[in-house]
Protein backbone atom coordinates (compact mmCIF):
# COMPACT_ATOMS: atom_id res chain seq x y z
CA UNK A 1 0.00 0.00 0.00
CA UNK A 2 1.25 3.46 -0.88
CA UNK A 3 2.20 5.76 1.94
CA UNK A 4 -0.12 8.71 1.54
CA UNK A 5 0.70 10.41 4.82
CA UNK A 6 0.84 14.14 4.40
CA UNK A 7 4.26 15.77 4.46
CA UNK A 8 5.50 17.65 7.52
CA UNK A 9 3.59 20.87 8.02
CA UNK A 10 0.31 19.53 6.68
CA UNK A 11 -1.32 19.20 10.05
CA UNK A 12 -0.23 22.66 11.03
CA UNK A 13 -1.91 24.00 7.90
CA UNK A 14 -5.24 22.54 8.99
CA UNK A 15 -7.57 24.13 11.45
CA UNK A 16 -7.62 23.34 15.16
CA UNK A 17 -8.31 19.73 15.92
CA UNK A 18 -8.77 17.59 18.96
CA UNK A 19 -7.19 14.73 20.70
CA UNK A 20 -3.64 13.78 21.19
CA UNK A 21 -3.22 13.21 17.46
CA UNK A 22 -3.22 16.95 16.71
CA UNK A 23 -0.14 19.03 16.18
CA UNK A 24 1.51 20.84 19.12
CA UNK A 25 0.03 24.14 17.88
CA UNK A 26 -3.46 22.60 17.91
CA UNK A 27 -3.04 21.29 21.42
CA UNK A 28 -1.79 24.66 22.67
CA UNK A 29 -4.76 26.39 21.03
CA UNK A 30 -7.19 23.99 22.70
CA UNK A 31 -5.55 24.61 26.07
CA UNK A 32 -6.00 28.37 25.58
CA UNK A 33 -9.68 27.95 24.51
CA UNK A 34 -10.51 25.67 27.44
CA UNK A 35 -8.72 27.96 29.89
CA UNK A 36 -10.62 30.97 28.51
CA UNK A 37 -13.93 29.10 28.90
CA UNK A 38 -13.19 28.16 32.51
CA UNK A 39 -12.08 31.72 33.26
CA UNK A 40 -15.21 33.21 31.69
CA UNK A 41 -17.44 30.65 33.39
CA UNK A 42 -15.86 31.31 36.78
CA UNK A 43 -16.07 35.09 36.43
CA UNK A 44 -19.70 34.85 35.26
CA UNK A 45 -20.64 32.69 38.23
CA UNK A 46 -18.78 35.03 40.61
CA UNK A 47 -20.61 38.03 39.15
CA UNK A 48 -23.93 36.21 39.57
CA UNK A 49 -23.17 35.46 43.20
CA UNK A 50 -22.25 39.06 43.94
CA UNK A 51 -24.89 40.95 41.90
CA UNK A 52 -27.64 38.80 40.45
CA UNK A 53 -28.42 36.24 43.11
CA UNK A 54 -31.62 36.38 45.09
CA UNK A 55 -34.74 34.35 45.56
CA UNK A 56 -35.39 30.76 44.67
CA UNK A 57 -33.72 31.00 41.24
CA UNK A 58 -30.24 31.00 42.77
CA UNK A 59 -30.20 27.21 43.12
CA UNK A 60 -31.49 26.77 39.55
CA UNK A 61 -28.87 29.10 38.14
CA UNK A 62 -26.06 27.42 40.09
CA UNK A 63 -27.29 24.06 38.78
CA UNK A 64 -27.38 25.36 35.22
CA UNK A 65 -23.84 26.68 35.61
CA UNK A 66 -22.76 23.21 36.75
CA UNK A 67 -24.64 21.47 33.91
CA UNK A 68 -23.16 23.94 31.39
CA UNK A 69 -19.61 23.25 32.62
CA UNK A 70 -20.21 19.48 32.65
CA UNK A 71 -21.66 19.46 29.13
CA UNK A 72 -18.78 21.52 27.81
CA UNK A 73 -16.18 19.18 29.34
CA UNK A 74 -17.89 15.93 28.34
CA UNK A 75 -18.53 17.19 24.81
CA UNK A 76 -14.84 17.61 24.06
CA UNK A 77 -14.17 14.12 25.39
CA UNK A 78 -17.12 12.17 23.94
CA UNK A 79 -18.01 14.24 20.85
CA UNK A 80 -14.83 15.98 19.69
CA UNK A 81 -15.00 18.36 16.73
CA UNK A 82 -14.01 16.97 13.33
CA UNK A 83 -10.71 17.44 11.59
CA UNK A 84 -10.54 20.50 9.39
CA UNK A 85 -12.18 19.99 6.03
CA UNK A 86 -14.43 17.13 7.19
CA UNK A 87 -18.11 17.47 8.12
CA UNK A 88 -19.09 17.13 11.80
CA UNK A 89 -20.69 13.89 12.95
CA UNK A 90 -24.08 13.58 14.59
CA UNK A 91 -22.67 13.36 18.14
CA UNK A 92 -20.86 16.67 17.82
CA UNK A 93 -23.93 18.40 16.38
CA UNK A 94 -26.09 17.07 19.25
CA UNK A 95 -23.53 18.28 21.76
CA UNK A 96 -23.34 21.73 20.16
CA UNK A 97 -27.14 22.06 20.16
CA UNK A 98 -27.39 20.88 23.77
CA UNK A 99 -24.72 23.16 25.17
CA UNK A 100 -26.15 26.14 23.22
CA UNK A 101 -29.63 25.45 24.62
CA UNK A 102 -28.31 25.26 28.18
CA UNK A 103 -26.38 28.49 27.68
CA UNK A 104 -29.50 30.24 26.31
CA UNK A 105 -31.54 29.10 29.34
CA UNK A 106 -28.73 30.20 31.66
CA UNK A 107 -28.57 33.57 29.91
CA UNK A 108 -32.30 34.08 30.45
CA UNK A 109 -31.88 33.55 34.18
CA UNK A 110 -28.44 35.10 34.69
CA UNK A 111 -27.21 37.76 32.25
CA UNK A 112 -23.80 37.30 33.87
CA UNK A 113 -23.25 34.28 31.57
CA UNK A 114 -23.16 36.54 28.49
CA UNK A 115 -19.48 36.20 27.64
CA UNK A 116 -19.53 32.42 27.88
CA UNK A 117 -20.82 32.71 24.32
CA UNK A 118 -17.25 33.08 23.04
CA UNK A 119 -16.28 29.38 23.41
CA UNK A 120 -19.61 28.43 21.80
CA UNK A 121 -18.94 30.83 18.96
CA UNK A 122 -15.50 29.24 18.48
CA UNK A 123 -16.92 25.69 18.48
CA UNK A 124 -19.71 26.57 16.02
CA UNK A 125 -17.47 28.44 13.61
CA UNK A 126 -14.91 25.66 13.58
CA UNK A 127 -17.21 22.65 13.28
CA UNK A 128 -19.95 23.95 10.98
CA UNK A 129 -19.79 25.04 7.35
CA UNK A 130 -19.97 28.83 6.83
CA UNK A 131 -23.57 28.75 5.57
CA UNK A 132 -24.63 27.41 9.01
CA UNK A 133 -21.92 28.84 11.24
CA UNK A 134 -22.55 32.48 10.21
CA UNK A 135 -26.31 32.42 11.08
CA UNK A 136 -25.45 30.67 14.38
CA UNK A 137 -22.93 33.39 15.17
CA UNK A 138 -25.58 36.01 14.39
CA UNK A 139 -28.07 34.35 16.77
CA UNK A 140 -25.50 34.09 19.57
CA UNK A 141 -24.53 37.73 19.06
CA UNK A 142 -28.17 38.83 19.16
CA UNK A 143 -28.72 36.96 22.44
CA UNK A 144 -25.62 38.60 23.89
CA UNK A 145 -26.80 42.08 22.86
CA UNK A 146 -30.30 41.48 24.27
CA UNK A 147 -28.83 40.19 27.53
CA UNK A 148 -26.49 43.19 27.81
CA UNK A 149 -29.29 45.65 27.18
CA UNK A 150 -31.59 43.89 29.63
CA UNK A 151 -28.98 43.95 32.36
CA UNK A 152 -27.95 47.57 31.74
CA UNK A 153 -28.56 50.11 34.48
CA UNK A 154 -29.15 53.72 33.71
CA UNK A 155 -28.82 55.20 30.20
CA UNK A 156 -28.06 52.73 27.39
CA UNK A 157 -24.36 52.48 26.62
CA UNK A 158 -23.89 52.17 22.82
CA UNK A 159 -20.90 49.92 23.39
CA UNK A 160 -23.23 47.28 24.80
CA UNK A 161 -24.77 46.98 21.34
CA UNK A 162 -21.82 47.74 19.08
CA UNK A 163 -19.02 45.85 20.86
CA UNK A 164 -20.57 42.33 20.75
CA UNK A 165 -21.51 42.78 17.09
CA UNK A 166 -18.04 44.04 16.18
CA UNK A 167 -16.26 41.27 18.08
CA UNK A 168 -18.49 38.59 16.56
CA UNK A 169 -18.10 40.02 13.06
CA UNK A 170 -14.30 40.07 13.31
CA UNK A 171 -14.17 36.55 14.76
CA UNK A 172 -16.55 35.22 12.08
CA UNK A 173 -14.62 36.86 9.25
CA UNK A 174 -11.29 35.53 10.53
CA UNK A 175 -12.66 32.00 10.93
CA UNK A 176 -14.27 31.94 7.48
CA UNK A 177 -11.04 33.24 5.94
CA UNK A 178 -8.98 30.61 7.77
CA UNK A 179 -11.36 27.86 6.70
CA UNK A 180 -11.12 28.85 3.05
CA UNK A 181 -7.36 29.24 3.25
CA UNK A 182 -7.11 25.84 4.94
CA UNK A 183 -9.22 24.28 2.18
CA UNK A 184 -6.87 25.71 -0.46
CA UNK A 185 -3.84 24.47 1.46
CA UNK A 186 -5.33 21.00 1.81
CA UNK A 187 -6.02 20.90 -1.94
CA UNK A 188 -2.41 21.90 -2.64
CA UNK A 189 -1.12 19.33 -0.17
CA UNK A 190 -3.28 16.61 -1.73
CA UNK A 191 -1.82 17.53 -5.13
CA UNK A 192 1.68 17.44 -3.65
CA UNK A 193 1.16 14.01 -2.08
CA UNK A 194 -0.40 12.66 -5.27
CA UNK A 195 2.40 14.12 -7.39
CA UNK A 196 5.04 12.71 -5.09
CA UNK A 197 3.39 9.29 -5.24
CA UNK A 198 3.18 9.42 -9.05
CA UNK A 199 6.80 10.59 -9.24
CA UNK A 200 7.94 7.71 -7.05
CA UNK A 201 6.04 5.24 -9.24
CA UNK A 202 7.52 6.80 -12.38
CA UNK A 203 11.03 6.62 -10.95
CA UNK A 204 10.52 2.98 -10.05
CA UNK A 205 9.31 2.20 -13.56
CA UNK A 206 12.23 4.13 -15.06
CA UNK A 207 14.65 2.24 -12.84
CA UNK A 208 13.18 -1.09 -13.88
CA UNK A 209 13.37 -0.16 -17.56
CA UNK A 210 16.94 1.11 -17.20
CA UNK A 211 18.02 -2.10 -15.49
CA UNK A 212 16.31 -4.23 -18.12
CA UNK A 213 18.00 -2.19 -20.82
CA UNK A 214 21.40 -2.58 -19.15
CA UNK A 215 21.01 -6.31 -18.74
CA UNK A 216 19.77 -6.83 -22.28
CA UNK A 217 22.72 -4.89 -23.70
CA UNK A 218 25.22 -6.71 -21.50
CA UNK A 219 23.75 -10.11 -22.35
CA UNK A 220 23.85 -9.32 -26.06
CA UNK A 221 27.41 -8.00 -25.96
CA UNK A 222 28.85 -10.75 -23.77
CA UNK A 223 26.87 -13.93 -23.24
CA UNK A 224 25.13 -14.04 -26.61
CA UNK A 225 28.34 -13.35 -28.51
CA UNK A 226 30.25 -15.85 -26.40
CA UNK A 227 27.63 -18.54 -26.99
CA UNK A 228 27.70 -17.80 -30.71
CA UNK A 229 31.49 -18.16 -30.79
CA UNK A 230 31.34 -21.37 -28.77
CA UNK A 231 28.77 -22.85 -31.14
CA UNK A 232 30.89 -22.09 -34.22
CA UNK A 233 34.04 -23.45 -32.59
CA UNK A 234 32.33 -26.63 -31.44
CA UNK A 235 30.75 -27.13 -34.85
CA UNK A 236 34.16 -26.69 -36.46
CA UNK A 237 35.65 -29.18 -34.00
CA UNK A 238 32.92 -31.68 -34.82
CA UNK A 239 33.55 -31.36 -38.55
CA UNK A 240 37.32 -31.96 -38.38
CA UNK A 241 37.46 -34.41 -35.48
CA UNK A 242 37.55 -37.60 -37.63
CA UNK A 243 40.31 -36.26 -39.90
CA UNK A 244 42.26 -33.82 -37.68
CA UNK A 245 41.78 -34.48 -33.95
CA UNK A 246 44.53 -32.04 -32.94
CA UNK A 247 42.79 -29.11 -34.69
CA UNK A 248 39.47 -30.20 -33.18
CA UNK A 249 41.02 -30.18 -29.70
CA UNK A 250 42.35 -26.67 -30.36
CA UNK A 251 38.83 -25.55 -31.26
CA UNK A 252 37.50 -27.09 -28.05
CA UNK A 253 40.19 -25.37 -25.97
CA UNK A 254 39.36 -22.05 -27.62
CA UNK A 255 35.67 -22.63 -26.90
CA UNK A 256 36.58 -23.26 -23.24
CA UNK A 257 38.50 -19.97 -23.17
CA UNK A 258 35.46 -18.16 -24.61
CA UNK A 259 33.32 -19.81 -21.92
CA UNK A 260 35.68 -18.58 -19.17
CA UNK A 261 35.64 -15.02 -20.54
CA UNK A 262 31.85 -15.07 -20.84
CA UNK A 263 31.53 -16.30 -17.26
CA UNK A 264 33.82 -13.51 -16.01
CA UNK A 265 31.82 -10.92 -17.96
CA UNK A 266 28.54 -12.28 -16.58
CA UNK A 267 29.80 -11.98 -13.01
CA UNK A 268 30.97 -8.42 -13.59
CA UNK A 269 27.86 -7.06 -15.27
CA UNK A 270 25.65 -8.61 -12.58
CA UNK A 271 27.46 -6.22 -10.22
CA UNK A 272 27.46 -3.40 -12.81
CA UNK A 273 31.22 -3.41 -13.05
CA UNK A 274 33.43 -2.43 -15.97
CA UNK A 275 34.12 -5.06 -18.64
CA UNK A 276 36.70 -7.65 -17.65
CA UNK A 277 38.96 -6.57 -20.55
CA UNK A 278 39.31 -3.13 -18.91
CA UNK A 279 40.44 -4.53 -15.58
CA UNK A 280 44.03 -3.40 -15.16
CA UNK A 281 44.55 -2.01 -18.67
CA UNK A 282 43.64 1.01 -20.78
CA UNK A 283 41.02 1.24 -23.48
CA UNK A 284 43.56 1.07 -26.37
CA UNK A 285 45.10 -2.06 -24.86
CA UNK A 286 41.65 -3.62 -24.40
CA UNK A 287 40.71 -2.84 -28.01
CA UNK A 288 43.99 -4.28 -29.26
CA UNK A 289 43.36 -7.46 -27.26
CA UNK A 290 39.82 -7.63 -28.65
CA UNK A 291 41.10 -7.30 -32.23
CA UNK A 292 43.64 -10.05 -31.67
CA UNK A 293 41.06 -12.31 -30.09
CA UNK A 294 38.51 -11.81 -32.88
CA UNK A 295 41.06 -12.53 -35.59
CA UNK A 296 41.02 -16.06 -36.88
CA UNK A 297 40.54 -18.22 -39.95
CA UNK A 298 38.70 -16.18 -42.55
CA UNK A 299 38.73 -12.85 -40.65
CA UNK A 300 41.63 -10.57 -39.79
CA UNK A 301 40.92 -7.71 -37.35
CA UNK A 302 43.42 -4.90 -36.89
CA UNK A 303 43.61 -2.09 -34.34
CA UNK A 304 44.92 1.45 -34.90
CA UNK A 305 45.31 4.28 -32.40
CA UNK A 306 45.28 7.83 -33.79
CA UNK A 307 46.45 10.46 -31.31
CA UNK A 308 47.16 10.02 -27.61
CA UNK A 309 44.97 9.87 -24.53
CA UNK A 310 46.34 12.74 -22.44
CA UNK A 311 43.89 12.18 -19.58
CA UNK A 312 42.10 9.08 -18.26
CA UNK A 313 38.65 8.50 -19.69
CA UNK A 314 35.65 7.99 -17.44
CA UNK A 315 34.90 4.31 -16.84
CA UNK A 316 31.50 4.77 -18.40
CA UNK A 317 32.98 6.04 -21.68
CA UNK A 318 35.61 3.30 -21.84
CA UNK A 319 33.03 0.59 -21.18
CA UNK A 320 30.64 2.02 -23.79
CA UNK A 321 33.32 2.14 -26.51
CA UNK A 322 34.54 -1.37 -25.75
CA UNK A 323 31.00 -2.76 -25.78
CA UNK A 324 30.28 -0.97 -29.06
CA UNK A 325 33.40 -2.51 -30.57
CA UNK A 326 32.36 -5.96 -29.35
CA UNK A 327 28.85 -5.58 -30.76
CA UNK A 328 30.06 -4.29 -34.10
CA UNK A 329 32.60 -7.12 -34.50
CA UNK A 330 29.93 -9.65 -33.56
CA UNK A 331 27.79 -8.33 -36.42
CA UNK A 332 30.78 -8.47 -38.77
CA UNK A 333 31.53 -12.07 -37.86
CA UNK A 334 27.92 -13.23 -38.01
CA UNK A 335 26.44 -11.30 -40.94
CA UNK A 336 28.97 -9.38 -43.03
CA UNK A 337 30.92 -12.24 -44.64
CA UNK A 338 34.00 -10.01 -44.35
CA UNK A 339 37.64 -11.06 -44.54
CA UNK A 340 39.11 -7.92 -42.94
CA UNK A 341 37.95 -5.54 -40.25
CA UNK A 342 39.65 -2.61 -38.53
CA UNK A 343 39.18 -0.92 -35.17
CA UNK A 344 40.36 2.71 -35.18
CA UNK A 345 40.37 4.77 -31.97
CA UNK A 346 40.84 8.48 -32.69
CA UNK A 347 41.69 10.82 -29.80
CA UNK A 348 41.06 14.52 -30.40
CA UNK A 349 41.09 17.45 -28.00
CA UNK A 350 37.31 17.55 -27.55
CA UNK A 351 36.17 14.15 -28.76
CA UNK A 352 37.06 10.50 -28.89
CA UNK A 353 35.73 8.33 -31.67
CA UNK A 354 35.77 4.67 -32.55
CA UNK A 355 35.44 3.38 -36.11
CA UNK A 356 34.68 -0.26 -36.87
CA UNK A 357 35.08 -0.89 -40.62
CA UNK A 358 34.79 -4.11 -42.61
CA UNK A 359 35.00 -5.15 -46.27
CA UNK A 360 31.90 -7.31 -46.10
CA UNK A 361 28.73 -7.48 -48.16
CA UNK A 362 27.34 -4.17 -46.86
CA UNK A 363 23.67 -3.21 -46.86
CA UNK A 364 21.31 -0.33 -47.47
CA UNK A 365 21.09 1.65 -44.18
CA UNK A 366 18.09 3.71 -45.33
CA UNK A 367 15.10 3.15 -43.00
CA UNK A 368 12.58 1.28 -45.12
CA UNK A 369 10.39 -0.05 -42.32
CA UNK A 370 9.29 1.02 -38.84
CA UNK A 371 12.20 -0.75 -37.18
CA UNK A 372 14.74 1.98 -37.91
CA UNK A 373 16.91 0.79 -35.03
CA UNK A 374 17.34 -2.69 -36.50
CA UNK A 375 20.79 -4.14 -36.88
CA UNK A 376 22.53 -2.69 -39.95
CA UNK A 377 23.85 -6.10 -40.74
CA UNK A 378 20.48 -7.81 -40.94
CA UNK A 379 20.42 -10.46 -43.56
CA UNK A 380 19.27 -9.22 -46.97
CA UNK A 381 16.98 -12.21 -47.17
CA UNK A 382 15.05 -11.27 -44.06
CA UNK A 383 11.30 -11.11 -44.48
CA UNK A 384 9.88 -7.65 -45.20
CA UNK A 385 8.89 -5.79 -42.06
CA UNK A 386 10.86 -8.12 -39.84
CA UNK A 387 13.54 -6.77 -37.54
CA UNK A 388 16.61 -8.80 -36.76
CA UNK A 389 19.09 -8.45 -33.99
CA UNK A 390 19.67 -6.24 -31.01
CA UNK A 391 23.14 -5.02 -31.91
CA UNK A 392 22.63 -1.58 -33.37
CA UNK A 393 19.95 -0.46 -30.87
CA UNK A 394 22.27 -1.46 -28.01
CA UNK A 395 25.20 0.40 -29.58
CA UNK A 396 23.12 3.54 -30.11
CA UNK A 397 21.85 3.44 -26.55
CA UNK A 398 25.38 3.10 -25.16
CA UNK A 399 26.64 6.01 -27.26
CA UNK A 400 23.69 8.20 -26.27
CA UNK A 401 24.06 7.40 -22.56
CA UNK A 402 27.66 8.65 -22.74
CA UNK A 403 26.55 11.86 -24.46
CA UNK A 404 27.69 10.77 -27.92
CA UNK A 405 26.27 9.61 -31.23
CA UNK A 406 26.48 6.52 -33.40
CA UNK A 407 26.45 6.66 -37.21
CA UNK A 408 26.43 3.89 -39.80
CA UNK A 409 27.75 4.18 -43.35
CA UNK A 410 27.25 1.29 -45.75
CA UNK A 411 26.18 0.28 -49.24
CA UNK A 412 25.53 -3.12 -50.80
CA UNK A 413 28.83 -4.71 -51.74
CA UNK A 414 30.97 -1.92 -50.25
CA UNK A 415 31.34 -2.87 -46.63
CA UNK A 416 30.20 -1.05 -43.50
CA UNK A 417 31.64 1.57 -41.17
CA UNK A 418 30.15 2.05 -37.70
CA UNK A 419 31.34 5.22 -35.93
CA UNK A 420 30.78 6.08 -32.27
CA UNK A 421 31.75 9.65 -31.31
CA UNK A 422 31.72 10.74 -27.66
CA UNK A 423 32.64 14.27 -26.52
CA UNK A 424 35.35 14.53 -23.90
CA UNK A 425 34.69 16.25 -20.60
CA UNK A 426 37.14 18.87 -19.27
CA UNK A 427 40.37 17.33 -18.04
CA UNK A 428 39.61 18.05 -14.41
CA UNK A 429 36.29 16.24 -14.58
CA UNK A 430 37.72 13.41 -16.64
CA UNK A 431 40.34 12.71 -13.98
CA UNK A 432 37.61 12.21 -11.41
CA UNK A 433 35.55 10.03 -13.69
CA UNK A 434 32.67 12.51 -13.90
CA UNK A 435 30.27 11.72 -16.73
CA UNK A 436 29.10 14.58 -18.91
CA UNK A 437 26.18 14.07 -21.20
CA UNK A 438 22.42 13.89 -21.34
CA UNK A 439 20.31 11.85 -18.96
CA UNK A 440 20.04 8.23 -20.12
CA UNK A 441 16.94 7.61 -22.17
CA UNK A 442 14.92 4.42 -22.20
CA UNK A 443 15.24 2.13 -25.17
CA UNK A 444 12.91 2.85 -28.08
Amino acid sequence: MENTEAPPGVREAEGPGTGSGGSPDERRLLVVVHAAFLLLLGSSFARFLTRDQGGPRTAWVAGLFAVFALLYGLGHLLAPPPRAGTPPDARHLVWLASVSAVWAALLALAPSATWCAMPLLFAGLYALPPRIAVPLAAVLTALVVVSEVRAAEGPLNPNMVVAPIAVAAVATAVFVHLQRQGARQRALIDDLVRTRRDLAATERRAGVLAERQRLSAEIHDTLAQGLSSQRMLLQAAQRVWPTDPETARAHVREAADVTARSLAEARRFVHDLAPADLAGQSLPAALAALAERESGPGLTVGFHLVGDLHVPLPERTEAALLRIAQGALANVREHAAATRAALTLTCLDEQISLDVADNGRGFDPAPTRPATLASPTARPTAAPGRTRGHGLPAMRIRARQSGGTLTVESAPGEGTVVTAAIPLAPAEAARTGTSYGPTPEPAA
